[in-house]
């Protein structure tokens, strides 16, 4: 059988793909530690859970609208003026499955073949995979982690082409932690009006910032050229559920609804009321999380911080820490950071990921969404495989 050549030219997600190798090696009888998954090791909140119950309970397990349930998208927007202080009618939100199928569908809506998109460098693994299956040209622009990865209006600009028509920005960033500034964001906002350019701001991990770091949404700086995306995976523990939602132009929305219409229809009728519960309950699961995190993430700076050969700059945000590994590579630990990765993975039982599958050499991305029994074997894995070496 044949095999598209779009489907051919599609690389497998790495950060599945790791996750994966270390579920089976784990359902082998290996012990491994897993330290790769972007997956809050939390559970969903009690009330969350007990909408869903109740809506099975209640019969409410039909089709919906493509769109999502307007007590939903009313949910949604309430949230975006309550934290974002963004402005949305319902008919501007569709809810997806997932913030990944949010950022799919708005680049196929918006994306026209050879059309160029800029992606700030470290960038997460599906944006250039989902830019070149719209048709569209990734064009990625490197950040300093001097700078703390935060990419500049200057930096884009220097990468337009007349053939640019979008820009992919992440804050906080998955891999890095940036989180971006006002005076950034303004500039970048400028920058799209005078380039004519759309922006699909990425928000997924906004609730997670730390040392006093603000998140902001271009969206209140240039809403007529922005397409939020967001969902409750991260914020809520709720990864399992599926729920993401974007907002935006009508146009933009109307057209994702289409797409939507003849692809995936609605997402989980379950889903979306337990999904309304999450956005319009109590915020206090949501920020004892975040603390966990903040905590977690001083341990795993510090142990790295012992650990010959590792440069880490403390993340603003997120969940990970995206150590410089360079140092170690060319010599007896390996030739590259992908190899390094494999090798603590068979030899130290401990799954991390390679920076090169989010675009950059010389560094490794480790997440602490785990316990901190589990970050502890993880750290002392680490140190050892290290010390051999």
């Amino acid at each position: 059988m044949n095999i598209s050549e779009r489907a051919q030219a599609l690389s497998p997600s790495p950060t599945i793909a790791i996750d994966t190798r270390a579920k089976e090696l784990v359902a082998a009888g290996r012990d491994i530690v897993n330290l790769s998954a972007g997956e809050p090791d939390f559970d969903t909140p009690a009330h969350v859970q007990e909408a869903a119950v109740a809506a099975i309970r209640g019969g409410f397990t039909h089709y919906t609208p493509s769109e999502g349930i307007r007590e939903l998208r009313e949910a949604i927007c309430r949230k975006l003026k309550r934290e974002n202080g963004l402005e949305y009618r319902p008919e501007q939100v569709v809810v997806t499955v997932g913030a990944k199928q949010a950022l799919h569908n708005a680049l196929l809506v918006l994306c026209n073949p050879g059309d160029e998109v800029l992606v700030p460098s470290p960038f997460w693994v599906s944006y250039t995979e989902q830019i070149r299956l719209a048709g569209g040209v990734p064009v990625t622009v490197p950040t300093d982690p001097a700078e703390g990865f935060a990419c500049h209006a200057a930096d884009l600009e220097a990468r337009c082409t007349p053939a640019t028509r979008g820009l992919m920005l992440n804050s906080p960033n998955n891999p890095t932690g940036a989180v971006y500034g006002l005076a950034d964001l303004r500039e970048i906002a400028e920058l799209a009006r005078r380039r004519n350019l759309w922006v699909i701001s990425d928000e997924i991990y906004e609730a997670m910032v730390y040392d006093g770091a603000e998140h902001h949404s271009i969206a209140g700086l240039c809403p007529e050229r922005t397409v939020v995306v967001n969902g409750l995976s991260k914020a809520y523990a709720m990864t399992g559920w599926r729920v993401g939602y974007a907002a935006g132009d009508p146009a933009v929305i109307r057209a994702m609804v289409a797409l939507q219409s003849q692809t995936t229809s609605n997402i989980s009728s379950v889903s979306q009321k337990a999904a309304v519960a999450a956005l319009d309950g109590p915020h206090a699961p949501v920020q004892a999380m975040v603390e966990e995190f903040a905590a977690r993430r001083g341990y795993v700076l510090e142990r790295l911080s012992t650990m010959p050969n590792i440069v880490c700059p403390a993340p603003q945000g997120a969940f990970y820490v995206f150590p410089d590994v360079s140092a170690i590579l060319g010599g007896r630990a390996a030739a590259d950071a992908a190899q390094l990765a494999g090798r603590v993975l068979d030899e130290a039982g401990l799954a991390i990921v390679p920076g090169t599958a989010f675009g950059v050499r010389g560094h490794l991305r480790i997440s602490y969404a785990a316990s901190r029994a589990t970050l502890t074997e993880g750290m002392n894995r680490l140190e050892g495989f290290l010390k051999k070496v």
